[in-house]
């Protein structure tokens, strides 16, 4: 039924999916605030072994850009009153690009730089409000209205076109082999297991 597929869809959101609005939003206004320069805020993350949240993407890159933040950001610049944590992200996106061509500034970061610039600036709220609305999940909640109007579109194609519940073709499923992760190996291809053929054998 519709609101148990809404409510499926909608648990999958979290830290790795969905929450790098909120911790690019705080990570980058957070070190701006700071006075930390791009260069020191990329050499702390890279001390603590952190990814930064906002920047890098699997397929896009310096050569072949998201369109979707070349629209934003050049609105941004345009119409904004002022975009000091947005100029912070592409000086923070010049320094890791340098080191690998897909580490760019990607959707999630420019709108979570953007919302926290719209905020201080636009004369609407004072820095407390602008500060405790990023702080509080706001950028999360946008993300998850957007994600509902999806989720319930997919559920409504799908039973209008009278199709089942996707199910992933068992022989393309793998997953980590736990013994070599508890035994303090690193990961290979050869540690892997196959979902299928693991299912075939056992039904033999």
């Amino acid at each position: 039924d519709l609101i148990s597929s809404l409510c499926s869809g909608l648990l999958t959101i979290g830290d790795r999916f969905g929450g790098a609005l909120d911790g690019a939003a705080d990570l980058f206004s957070t070190a701006y605030d700071k006075g930390l320069t791009a260069r020191e805020f990329v050499d702390s993350m890279r001390r603590q072994n952190k990814l930064i949240l906002g920047i890098g993407h699997k397929i896009k890159s310096r050569t072949n850009p998201d369109l979707r933040v070349s629209i934003i950001t050049e609105y941004a610049t345009t119409h904004f009153p002022a975009t000091p944590i947005l100029d912070y992200a592409r000086a923070v996106e010049a320094i890791t690009t340098a080191k690998k061509d897909n580490l760019i500034l990607n959707v999630d970061g420019a709108i979570g730089v953007l919302f926290v610039d719209l905020l201080r600036h636009s004369g609407a709220f004072s820095r407390e409000e602008a500060d405790e609305y990023a702080r509080i999940g706001t950028l999360n909640g946008l993300f998850v209205l957007g994600r509902s109007i999806g989720f319930i579109g997919h559920y409504l194609d799908q039973k209008r076109l009278k199709q089942g519940l996707y199910r992933h073709p068992w022989d393309d499923i793998s997953y980590l082999n736990p013994a070599a992760i508890q035994g303090g190996m690193s990961a290979t291809k050869n540690d892997r297991v196959q979902v299928g053929a693991a299912k075939i054998a056992a039904s033999k």
